[in-house]
């Protein structure tokens, strides 16, 4: 899925594209993508895109007359450039926005319908899409502590929770979490305000970093290869890989449609996260350390 750094170069790279630009149709290719029926698509025909933003993950085009299309890409939804005249690409685009110079469409892989988008008016209507999280490339040591404190989760749901803290999702939360050296499983309220400290900074110099990385890969184009995967990144999508600090192999633990990835050398202390489904069918033969693992 893509998230804040994925998301920010998106709109760093719509802004010349769209920003001050006529939209001429608004084409919904696949009905499930739109999850509003007023106003219509067809009131956006003619208006100007006056602005570009983000409210978590999702990317808001604001049009005159107040209308603002809030685009939702989910797992496997893209968004994707094309100049006048060339064809989208059959069943993967699911809506397009044509305008003079270009159109610009939503895509998405796989036979999961999950992007989405909502044509709505006013910023009323608007403010109902923001899931309340704290800006964390913005917030200060004391704004992250409290927010990270107000409720007792794991750090891993607690990163990826969106009332909690905006943009981040399962890939970087990874990142993050191995660059505090902390344990995904750590529980909020029971870390100290020192790893608290180390976590915050992580955080930010992670978001930033692979922000720069993204926006110098992208080289002044529009982003086409959006993905989850960065064979830079430490631990995420790396199981059974060398973790590139200490050389441990990278663990996982799966639960539904989505995986932790960690070092356990670097952030458990040696321990080995249980996997639900897997340690229950082991039980007694479930490795505890690293040690076991490898004997």
């Amino acid at each position: 899925m893509p998230e804040l750094p994925d998301v920010l170069v998106y709109l760093e790279r719509l802004e010349p594209l769209v920003l001050a630009r006529r939209v001429e149709r608004v084409r919904v290719l696949n009905p499930f993508v739109l999850r509003t029926v007023e106003p219509t698509v067809a009131d956006a025909a003619g208006k100007a895109v006056t602005g570009l933003t983000r409210l978590g993950k999702r990317i808001v085009m604001g049009f005159e007359a107040e209308l603002f299309l809030v685009i939702h890409l989910m797992i496997a939804g893209r968004l994707r450039w094309r100049p006048p005249g060339k064809n989208l690409p059959g069943r993967l685009a699911l809506a397009a926005l044509d305008f003079e110079h270009g159109t610009l469409f939503l895509s998405e892989a796989g036979s999961k319908r999950r992007a989405s988008i909502h044509l709505v008016r006013g910023e009323e209507a608007l403010r109902e899409f923001d899931r309340g999280g704290l800006e964390v490339l913005d917030a200060s040591l004391a704004e992250f502590s409290a927010r990270l404190r107000s409720r007792s989760h794991t750090l891993k749901r607690a990163l990826t929770d969106p009332r909690l803290f905006s943009g981040i999702g399962n890939a970087y939360s990874d990142e993050i979490l191995h660059a505090a050296r902390l344990s995904p499983f750590a529980i909020t309220g029971r870390i100290s305000d020192e790893e608290v400290e180390r976590l915050h900074a992580s955080v930010q110099s992670t978001l930033t970093e692979w922000t720069e990385r993204l926006r110098a890969k992208s080289g002044g184009e529009f982003p086409e290869t959006v993905t989850a995967f960065h064979a830079e990144m430490a631990v995420h999508g790396k199981y059974g890989l060398p973790c590139p600090v200490c050389s441990a192999p990278v663990q996982r633990i799966r639960y539904a449609d989505n995986e932790t990835n960690y070092c356990a050398r670097c952030q458990t202390g040696g321990r080995l996260l249980a996997d639900r489904a897997l340690s229950r069918l082991l039980r007694q033969d479930w490795p505890r350390t690293l040690e076991e693992l490898e004997g």
